[in-house]
């Protein structure tokens, strides 16, 4: 059955799903309670979500551990059906599994790997050329690019298993965009690489979606990568969607504060400097205070007559500090009772 067009990438309408979890005591008496019989409990993963994402876009979707984020992009990819609404990627219900559908889209999760472990990377490539029936010349021109930007010469021919995991993620990339997706999702892309790899990978992301104007939808805990790739954030806590808006209208709701750091001609001590504002971190020379939003100037003025000022600027607080102040409270639950999303 073929899928009706849709001028939008991705359509997302009352999206929900819930999943039974089981529940036992501790314990052998436990076990044998649990055999005899067996509680079990409704989670909602995902309540009610919906949201819709342009061609060529890319967004940030944010949120807690647990909060629903890998659930939804599972559903999105057709690995899981939801249990409540609708979603369309590319014109496709994702819960068909089209054929036509599984050549349009990609789902990359940094937990996860699809290269062969004893083979070379090389190999794994030449399995995705055939199950998608990539043609040689489209193959050819498309590892020409991939090598060139992800820098892929002289590991491909090496077992994926001898690879570093920088290496070995630069590969799965290039795996999973072989067959050139127009609408990407991505998971942890960048978990446990360093700086330097974190940087190379958002910029082969980047240059993708301008080279081929395909949609990506971005989690990711290291905020550099949403800030680096996305304008627009998503942000769903306890399975809802509680934002869907610009990074700065993000900042603005989630702090009450502007963060102002100093470069001082001479030393000021912590004591000093609390007289302005919430002091973040004081070295003598360089200060980072957290002022209220509607006293910046006044603050910024008092700072500049009271203390030797060589430089001032005013900055909205980092993404870190604003997402833990929206959610912060609720993470430390989300860790010790996992959602489902975790195990799956």
């Amino acid at each position: 059955m073929t899928s009706q067009p849709s001028s939008a990438a991705v359509q997302v309408q009352g999206l929900s799903k819930s999943y039974a979890v089981h529940d036992k005591e501790p314990g052998f008496v436990g076990s044998v309670k649990a055999f005899v019989n067996r509680k079990t409990r409704q989670v909602e993963a995902v309540r009610g979500v919906s949201f819709e994402l342009a061609p060529g876009e890319i967004v940030g979707f944010l949120g807690p551990n647990g909060a629903g984020k890998t659930t939804t992009l599972k559903i999105l990819s057709g690995l899981l059906h939801p249990s409540g609404g609708s979603a369309r990627v590319a014109g496709f219900e994702p819960r068909r599994r089209e054929r036509a559908f599984l050549k349009t889209i990609t789902l990359v999760m940094g937990q996860k790997q699809q290269l062969m472990w004893d083979l070379p990377a090389l190999d794994s490539f030449l399995i995705n050329q055939a199950v998608y029936e990539i043609p040689d010349q489209q193959y050819r021109a498309t590892m020409a690019e991939f090598t060139e930007v992800l820098g892929l010469e002289g590991i491909l021919k090496k077992q994926v298993r001898k690879l570093s995991l920088g290496e070995r993620m630069k590969c799965e990339l290039a795996a999973a965009l072989l067959h050139r997706p127009k609408v990407l999702f991505l998971d942890e892309p960048t978990i446990g690489l360093d700086v330097n790899m974190q940087e190379a990978v958002r910029a082969f992301v980047r240059e993708y979606n301008e080279r081929h104007g395909a949609t990506v939808m971005l989690t990711s805990h290291y905020m550099a990568d949403v800030t680096a790739l996305a304008q627009r954030v998503l942000v769903i806590d306890a399975g809802q969607l509680v934002f869907d808006g610009d990074l700065h209208a993000l900042t603005e709701r989630g702090s009450g504060g502007k963060t102002i750091r100093l470069q001082l001609r001479r030393p000021a001590t912590s004591d000093e400097l609390a007289a302005f504002g919430q002091v973040v971190s004081s070295d003598g020379l360089s200060a980072e205070l957290t002022v209220p939003r509607g006293e910046v100037s006044e603050r910024a003025a008092r700072l500049l007559s009271g203390l030797d000022v060589a430089d001032l600027t005013v900055e909205d607080p980092p993404i870190e500090t604003v997402m833990a102040e929206l959610f912060g409270a609720r993470s430390a639950p989300a860790s010790a009772h996992p959602a489902p999303e975790a195990a799956l």
